[in-house]
């Protein structure tokens, strides 16, 4: 079993310091072209960090597993929300913006209730099937696309708590990025893979390893990202790659899941959906209690107590 643990430690290895070259070479590109790291974090970063989803679910809906597309996406915005938001705010409370509060956070809410309305449809109007068709994958694609063109419209600056930049060249910070992005996606999956034997020759259950280390696995880059962002200072950063994470993986990934193989809702509970509705509503109210302005430590606990109580249900039900 030390051939697992020598390739757990290697992937552990590339994870990191992907995430902290991520955190250097997005900021560089921010500061170059006057973009906010939040939109940064959102576009780039977000897109980057979510690969490991995008392959999972493509491979499971041209396979007809539907499972596996739709609770990989469902599970991983519930994971990136209340666990590495809840730890990122433990480590550096994030200034939230005007923008963040009138335009991101709600935003993160309205495609949230969408997925839930698209896959529920037939549940709650009584049309169609309870899934996603690729007339609903259309649906959500074309929402991506407007959602990208307005991100990249926006001029805000990052609160002056974020911060500074190291200056270098753009292709610099290209070449950095692109190197970073790849080391977080071959760290993540021979961190996971390894996790996998090693739990497997412990005889750990094989729904224990999907719901623990499967779930989380994916995210890892995310969880990565932003605790370095966290370390740096750079807050911003942290949430836009949630933010944006969260939007990449139901607008593309299931949009893009949806007209491969229409992927049903049989096997999501209420109980998913109610989770992954709380978590968006949970960042949309943290904006407005305690300190406004920021995404502070206390929100940080109120979102892991959610999470972990989530977990608890989901072993329980095993």
């Amino acid at each position: 079993m030390w051939i697992p643990c020598i390739l757990l430690l290697i992937g552990l290895t590339l994870v990191v310091f992907g995430a902290d070259g991520l955190v250097d070479g997005a900021s560089g590109i921010a500061h170059r072209f006057g973009l906010s790291e939040f939109v940064i974090g959102l576009t780039i970063v977000g897109m980057g960090t979510s690969a490991p989803e995008m392959v999972v679910s493509f491979i499971g809906a041209a396979q007809g597993n539907a499972d596996i597309a739709v609770g990989n996406v469902i599970g991983s915005n519930i994971f990136n929300t209340l666990l590495i938001l809840g730890l990122t705010a433990l480590l550096l409370p994030m200034g939230i913006t005007p923008g963040n509060k009138k335009r991101d956070i709600p935003m993160n809410i309205g495609i949230t209730v969408l997925l839930a309305v698209l896959g529920l449809k037939s549940t709650l109007f009584g049309l169609g099937q309870d899934g996603l068709g690729r007339l609903e994958g259309g649906i959500l694609l074309l929402c991506f696309a407007l959602y990208m063109w307005s991100c990249f419209r926006q001029k805000e600056q990052a609160p002056a708590d974020e911060g500074t930049v190291k200056e270098r060249p753009v292709w610099q910070a290209l070449l950095l990025v692109l190197g970073s992005i790849v080391a977080l996606i071959l760290g993540g999956r021979l961190f996971v893979n390894s996790a996998v034997q090693i739990a497997q020759a412990l005889g750990w259950s094989d729904k224990f390893i999907a719901i623990t280390i499967l779930a989380g696995g994916t995210s890892m880059p995310e969880l990565a990202t932003c605790v370095a962002a966290a370390v740096k200072k750079k807050g911003q950063l942290a949430l836009g790659n949630i933010i944006g994470s969260n939007v990449f993986n139901i607008l593309l990934i299931l949009g893009g899941s949806a007209l491969i193989h229409p992927l049903n809702f049989t096997d999501i509970s209420y109980i998913d959906l109610g989770v992954l509705l709380v978590s968006a509503v949970a960042l949309f109210t943290s904006c407005y209690v305690g300190r406004k302005d920021k995404l502070d430590r206390l929100d940080g606990v109120f979102f892991l107590l959610i999470w972990a109580a989530y977990m608890a249900w989901l072993i329980l039900h095993l």
